[in-house]
């Protein structure tokens, strides 16, 4: 896990100490997996004296932003690159193209496309502009954008959560084991045929209705020019209540079984011993092969496959890197 977060430091070469940014599709919503990348993004930009002039989210993102062109426009890292989640892809195709004379740099993502229309009409934005820079967080991510993106400057690294590297937690566990699944559309179908045993949870039952509500209505005050500036303190100070439930959550319980990619990596944090399951199209199993398998509290489940969601033709036929 030090080497992991060690490896972070790469982005330096693009985004130097003390460089102004504008940071941008940072997440305000219930996916803590989502919450713990911006953690580990704010954290590093803190450690690195990177000043964050700005911030904007999907809720307040609008293209005609003024950004000094001695900005460094830096975009949130994920699991939402591709067409799967439409709204974050839009943000990041108007910003490559309404700023074709700013450095663009894109925090590591995992990329999937169902249709290869959609990604050649990405790579038709993206490859027009000199001076863009993804990274991603597994190979086959990487042997994508390196085929399509042929423009850009693509790198590998881990997720952005590692710079949280180590979560303490002082109490013991009480409890035997979590099942941390997801019930959205990455689900692996064969998750449903495993034998369950302990207790059930999942990012949208983790936070309770009320929970949910306020983030709701933080995110409406977003899109307001009067209430933003309060809605984003807020959201930055809620968000750290939200991802220590998380943690309080899980350090209830000794062994940790996740088919969320963040359960698993909020896991490794906190040195909790855990298993991962695949999700539908491959992220889990693509990430823990090349950065997490090295873990020692951290094993990957074979039984499983992931069935719910073929890969598309397309990516069969790919050049390997």
């Amino acid at each position: 896990m030090d080497e992991l977060k060690k490896r972070l430091e790469s982005i330096l070469e693009i985004v130097p100490p003390k460089s102004k940014i504008f940071y941008i599709d940072y997440p305000v919503y219930s996916n803590g997996g989502d919450i713990l990348i911006m953690k580990g993004a704010e954290a590093f930009f803190k450690s690195n004296h990177i000043h964050v002039s700005a911030r904007y989210s999907v809720h307040d993102f609008h293209e005609n932003i003024h950004i000094p062109e001695d900005h460094i426009i830096v975009l949130s890292g994920g699991g939402n690159f591709g067409d799967l989640y439409d709204a974050h892809q839009k943000v990041r195709e108007a910003l490559v193209q309404n700023y074709p004379r700013h450095k663009i740099v894109i925090l590591p993502q995992t990329i999937f496309y169902k249709e290869e229309s959609n990604i050649m009409k990405t790579a038709a934005i993206f490859n027009k502009h000199t001076n863009l820079h993804l990274y991603v967080r597994d190979e086959s991510s990487y042997q994508l954008a390196s085929t399509y993106f042929i423009n850009c400057h693509v790198a590998l690294l881990p997720d952005m959560a590692h710079q949280l590297w180590p979560i303490e937690v002082k109490n013991n566990p009480s409890k035997e084991r979590l099942n941390f699944y997801r019930t959205d559309i990455e689900k692996n179908s064969e998750q449903t045929q495993m034998e369950v045993q302990g207790d059930n949870q999942d990012w949208p039952t983790l936070y309770n209705r009320y929970e949910k509500k306020l983030i709701y209505y933080i995110s409406k005050g977003l899109k307001k020019r009067a209430s933003r500036a309060i809605s984003q303190f807020l959201w930055m100070k809620y968000s750290d209540y939200l991802v220590n439930k998380a943690i309080r959550c899980f350090a209830d319980y000794r062994m940790i079984h996740s088919s969320r990619l963040h359960g698993h990596i909020l896991s490794c944090l906190m040195a909790k011993p855990n298993v991962l399951i695949d999700n539908s199209y491959g992220k889990n199993s693509g990430y823990y092969r090349i950065w997490t398998h090295e873990v020692n509290t951290a094993n990957m489940d074979t039984s499983s496959k992931t069935t719910s969601q073929p890969t598309p033709k397309y990516m069969e036929t790919t050049a390997t890197v």
